[in-house]
Order: C-alpha cells, then sequence, then structure tokens
C-alpha cells in the first residue's frame, strides 16, 4: 500500500484554493469572506486561534453556493487536468490519499482514481470543520484508527508530513515534476 499527500503532491497546487477561485467566478457573493478571512489569518499566525477556525472562516464562502456537491463535479471537470501524470501512471486500488483538504472536496476526483481517502470533514453547506484538520501528526493518527501502522511508499510536497515519513518504508518528496528519495 501507497499513501499520498494530495495538494502539491498529486494536484499541482493548492486544490481549496483553486476550488474557491472558481467559486468566485460563479458566484461573486463568495468575495465577501475575504475581509473576515484575512483578520482571522492574522489571528491563527498569532496562535490567537486554531487552524480549523481559521480553516472554517475560509470555507464559510460555502453558504453561498446553491448546489456545492453539483459545483464540486464542475470544478474537477475542469481541473482534473491538474493531477500530476506520475500519479496516473502510478495508482492503484490500494492506495490511500490523505489530506488536510476538505472531504467533500476531494472524494469526487479519488472515486474516480477507484482508491481510498482520508480528509477532512467539513460541511458542505457552512464551511465548518467537522473534527480535527488532517495534517501534520494527525494525518498518522487517522490511519491508526484504522489499523494502519505501516506502508510500503509515501510521497508528499511537504515536511510538515515528517510523521507519515516515518512510518513509511521508503519516503518521497515532490516537488512540481520532481521527486526525490525522502531521507
Amino acid at each position: 500500500m501507497n499513501i499520498y499527500d494530495f495538494d502539491g503532491t498529486i494536484y499541482d497546487g493548492d486544490s481549496s484554493i483553486d476550488f474557491y477561485k472558481y467559486c468566485i467566478r460563479t458566484n461573486i457573493k463568495c468575495m465577501s469572506i475575504v475581509p473576515k478571512v484575512i483578520y482571522k489569518m492574522i489571528l491563527f499566525k498569532m496562535k490567537m486561534i486554531s487552524k480549523e477556525e481559521y480553516k472554517s472562516s475560509f470555507f464559510s464562502f460555502l453558504k453561498f453556493i446553491d448546489n456545492p456537491e453539483c459545483t464540486v463535479e464542475q470544478f474537477w471537470n475542469k481541473y482534473q487536468k491538474k493531477i500530476k501524470k506520475f500519479y496516473i501512471d502510478k495508482k492503484k486500488s490500494s492506495d490511500i490519499i490523505i489530506s488536510a483538504s476538505p472531504e467533500f472536496l476531494l472524494k469526487p476526483i479519488v472515486k474516480k482514481f477507484g482508491c481510498n481517502l482520508i480528509a477532512t470533514e467539513v460541511n458542505i453547506r457552512t464551511g465548518q470543520l467537522l473534527e480535527k484538520n488532517c495534517y501534520g501528526s494527525e494525518k498518522v493518527e487517522r490511519l491508526k484508527k484504522l489499523g494502519i501502522n505501516s506502508c510500503n511508499e509515501f510521497y508528499s510536497d511537504s515536511r510538515s508530513d515528517e510523521p507519515c515519513k516515518k512510518i513509511a518504508k521508503k519516503a518521497f518528496l515532490v516537488h512540481k515534476n520532481n521527486i526525490d528519495r525522502w531521507l
């Protein structure tokens, strides 16, 4: 079994940011969250609020989307091309994609891959995080809850995934289209 981070690893960019930009183009009301998100980002950087509170403010734009499930499907019809070729060539049904991005956003594309997904549960109507952000050591905690304590290969673009690297027989750092052994 191989485990992959999503954003920046198998997806060229940040899917949450791309989805937000897509939603702005379809509904300008989504722009109204910007002042609040900037304020919450400052509070988060000052360690005055949690990452979950910050992310909930960011995803609050979802309340302006009439049919978010349909919008997510339309987004992937346009943005699926940003999935990196190395993953398309390498993917297996036993893969696990693990991400801090919202589960509702990644579920349709991961379903097309035919593999498994572990991601942050976010209310698709309100943007509220329903659980701890699936980031850093939380990724390993989620894997352990499923009885997964090791994997053959782990791929990520970020050193924040060091905890996942530690449970992998082999780990790789991905930067754009370069894949290097993570020692």
